[in-house]
């Protein structure tokens, strides 16, 4: 059956794309693992890996500024208090004390300070790869 295919490819991407298929029955035939969906050399995204770290960073910071503004209005829920405290773990803070709008707040602004810098980050690096881009094409 594999002779067949063979024959019928009319280039070496087609044959790439066949022998690896037949690669890819005869493990799941004889039960070996494949430690790789795809294949051997894995393709590179376009973007950088530290500008997707800071981008989840940067979700993950937004996220918790919406829960933390949340709790300072009121919102008493468990999903959101549980939130609150892991925001002020490793502190003395807990949320009984009498200034805990104010310390909401801060922490609130230092977060946004944080994302601030880091998209400064992310738009420095673009700018710079659009005007090096542009310097090339001249």
């Amino acid at each position: 059956m594999l002779v067949t295919y063979l024959e019928a490819s009319r280039d070496l991407c087609e044959t790439d794309s066949v022998l690896f298929g037949a690669a890819v029955a005869a493990c799941r035939i004889i039960g070996a693992k494949l430690h790789m969906a795809g294949r051997a050399t894995k393709q590179s995204s376009a973007i950088p890996a530290w500008r997707k770290r800071i981008e989840d960073r940067i979700a993950k910071a937004r996220a918790l500024i919406g829960r933390l503004t949340s709790f300072r209005s009121g919102n008493n829920r468990p999903r959101v208090v549980r939130t609150v405290r892991m925001a002020f773990a490793g502190t003395n803070i807990s949320l009984s004390q009498p200034d805990i709008t104010q310390k909401l707040t801060e922490r609130i602004d230092d977060l946004k300070q944080k994302i601030a810098a880091w998209g400064k980050r992310i738009r420095r690096f673009t700018e710079r790869s659009r005007r090096l881009n542009q310097n090339r094409l001249f």
